[in-house]
């Protein structure tokens, strides 16, 4: 096989720049072909100066001089907004494209590059959680693969390996806790943006730490898995692991289970989704059970964290509930990290909208657009009317 040409799509952020660090480990293996991002200009340009992508796309076009000047004496084109990531996806020397843009923003690339017959490794959760049906629906029309990259999902797809035709009798995804497992609800109600931002086991972004903290990350995972494996809510189980060894698991109908695990690290994840179906080889941290006795597992606190049991409850409804739950929480998540709105308000915000934006159960792609459009409008308006801060329950 020749070189892999990746469009790396959210470069800067945690998943990307982990995506160029396995690139630069393999440099006769893959090539970043496109890279973009959002508003880190500065990383981008030195992206581009290092890697030589073919492309480099600033989403934020108020940055595209800046960009366009650092390197206009490159062989580098340098193009910007939202329009170019999603034609430069179909790009004919593309063969996988990273799909590693925040939120809900990378549905529409992801669509036209699966369209484009593009193999897609799957950072972006919220592609699956707003539209999963279309997207696998789409994948299995076009012949592309979907290959998971967060640590949960490569887990279980890894486990998958070898067991065509054998019935899946539920998959259990482990939970870290985030930083503030086992505390009540008082405790809660007064947590800073930056005790939030502090994950005990996994360097990530703003928004996903955030999501990690209050169990929506894993709400989100559950929606995801349920279009990944073609599975219901009632055959996924979440369990918390606090010592993210084990990075899910699955329970075949004979009752035996299979584990994958491994010492937290993103970028065995992210090579194995680029190499797939090869396993190559690394120097990566390998895991010495001596240092790890005590692996312990407990069930989460629904009550204290709502966003996990509002995610399966949206699961379980269906149809643009989940666009839904992912809009509200996307703008809930910025309203705290912005200090504007308390950790439990975040709930109190998603449930909002679930009970009042409109329920569409057979959605079309521009009623999830419309969807989303309609429940960020309302959930900023909620939070500007509101005194969410004084939400302690």
């Amino acid at each position: 096989m020749g070189i892999k040409n990746i469009a790396i799509l959210g470069s800067t952020g945690s998943i990307g720049t982990q995506a160029l660090e396995v690139i630069a480990e393999n440099p006769g293996m893959f090539r970043a072909f496109v890279i973009t991002a959002q508003n880190n200009a500065e990383l981008l340009i030195q992206q581009s100066l290092k890697f030589n992508p073919a492309y480099a796309i600033i989403c934020n076009e108020k940055y595209y001089s800046r960009v366009k000047e650092a390197l206009v004496h490159t062989g580098v084109q340098v193009l910007s907004g939202i329009d170019a990531i999603k034609d430069i996806v179909t790009h004919s020397d593309i063969h996988t494209v990273l799909t590693a843009m925040v939120g809900f923003a990378g549905l529409e690339p992801t669509i036209n590059a699966i369209k484009a017959g593009k193999d897609i490794a799957l950072a972006n959760k919220e592609t699956l959680v707003v539209a999963g049906e279309i997207v696998t629906h789409l994948a299995k029309k076009h012949g592309v693969k979907i290959l998971p990259i967060d640590s949960e999902h490569s887990a279980i797809f890894q486990c998958l390996m070898g067991e065509d035709g054998n019935t899946i009798e539920k998959l259990i995804l482990t939970a870290s806790g985030g930083p503030f497992r086992g505390k009540s609800l008082e405790f809660l109600a007064g947590v800073t943006r930056e005790e939030a931002l502090k994950h005990p086991n996994w360097v990530m972004g703003a928004k996903i730490t955030v999501d990690s903290a209050s169990l929506m990350n894993k709400g989100l995972e559950v929606i995801e898995a349920r279009w990944l494996f073609d599975i219901t809510a009632d055959q996924i189980d979440v369990v918390v692991h606090p010592q993210s060894i084990i990075h899910s698991m699955v329970q075949f109908n004979d009752g035996s289970i299979k584990a994958q695990m491994g010492l937290p690290d993103m970028k065995l994840p992210i090579q194995y989704a680029l190499a797939y179906p090869n396993r190559i080889k690394n120097n990566y941290k390998r895991l010495d059970f001596a240092n790890y006795p005590n692996l312990s597992f407990e069930k989460p606190d629904i009550k204290t964290f709502r966003n996990l049991a509002l995610a399966f409850e949206a699961l379980k409804q269906g149809g643009n509930m989940p666009c839904i739950v992912n809009a509200a929480n996307e703008i809930a998540v910025a309203g705290f990290l912005n200090n504007g709105l308390s950790f439990l308000a975040m709930s109190e915000v998603i449930e909002q909208c679930m009970q009042h934006i409109s329920f569409e159960k057979r959605p079309a792609l521009d009623d999830y657009l419309n969807t989303d459009k309609e429940t960020r409008i309302f959930a900023q308006n909620l939070i500007k009317q509101i005194p969410l801060k004084t939400f302690t329950n």
